[in-house]
């Protein structure tokens, strides 16, 4: 048996999420299918290191795929390619040991969030568009109260309540960027909405429908109320999972360039200059090339 780790980015937008589900497409189906056509056989296992929901995107999701058929790395990519369709795309291909999981072995998942402060024209897909004035300073504060070890039982949906709902946030960065509003979520791992529902609570202190008291009073004991504030899926991407031994990923940056437009003069103001290294624990990859809107 050969098994190989997989690092692929994809559009979510038209798909139920990753994982497999009946009657629904998803990336993980899309990718058995053209797993079977590359290795020419029908048994496999190919599992991912993280489930993203109905369109949530990603950028650096890592699989991996067990198969009794080996082929050399560079032509696994090429196959993958020229079957997939046109929103998921295969990066990177490497051999692993027998034991390699991308999910169990995986330290930690470190998920991107776009806000758009005007309306984007290109980028709606990428974007959530927030029309109330964010208080930045203040969504950094509660951001900063977030991170740790807490119980985000508050956070997560009703139907996950038998899951330990205990986990570490290492970061929770906020770094704004023309007129986008870039968050990084960082974390062992991550249930289903908790990433969309921080973010909405971090935004709703910042349009003032939230205080700082209210968000401590969620971790005080459960409580409906984040529900209310869950972002759209439409602005996270899965950023990068690390593994043993990866370094941290490199600096937040934006997946589009949306330039800052001064209010009254119709001109767009100095944009973001931050291009960076992309995911740190997969040097080998590149961000993947966006619509630019401005």
């Amino acid at each position: 048996m050969a098994r190989y780790k997989l690092l692929l980015e994809y559009d979510g937008t038209r798909y139920g999420g990753w994982q497999l589900q009946r009657n629904t497409r998803t990336v993980q189906g899309e990718m058995l299918a053209a797993a079977r056509s590359v290795f020419g056989v029908e048994e496999l296992e190919l599992l991912g290191a993280g489930r993203t929901d109905a369109g949530v995107h990603a950028l650096g999701q890592v699989a991996h795929i067990e198969v009794s058929k080996s082929r050399p790395p560079d032509e696994i990519i090429r196959a993958f390619n020229d079957i997939l369709p046109p929103d998921i795309t295969v990066l990177q291909v490497w051999p692993v040991p027998p034991r390699f999981h991308a999910r169990y072995h995986a330290r930690s998942r470190s998920y991107l969030y776009q806000v758009s402060r005007r309306k984007t024209a290109f980028g709606k897909r990428y974007v959530w568009w927030v029309k109330d004035p964010l208080d930045l300073p203040r969504m950094r504060a509660v951001a900063a109260r977030i991170v740790g070890r807490h119980d985000f039982r508050s956070f997560v949906d009703k139907r996950l309540e038998d899951k330990s709902t205990k986990i570490e946030l290492s970061e929770f960065e906020l770094r704004e960027c023309g007129d986008l509003i870039l968050f990084r979520v960082s974390g062992t791992h991550f249930l289903w909405k908790l990433v969309r529902r921080l973010v909405g609570t971090v935004v709703a202190v910042g349009a003032g429908r939230l205080t700082r008291e209210q968000v401590d009073a969620y971790f005080d004991g459960p409580s409906p109320e984040p529900a209310r504030w869950t972002a759209p899926p439409s602005g996270l991407f899965l950023e990068c999972v690390r593994f043993a031994d990866d370094p941290p990923p490199g600096e937040l940056r934006p997946v589009l360039r949306l330039e800052r437009v001064v209010r009254g003069a119709g001109l767009p103001d100095e944009p973001c200059k931050s291009p960076t290294a992309p995911c740190a624990s997969n040097p080998a990859t590149r961000r993947p090339t966006r619509p630019e809107a401005g």
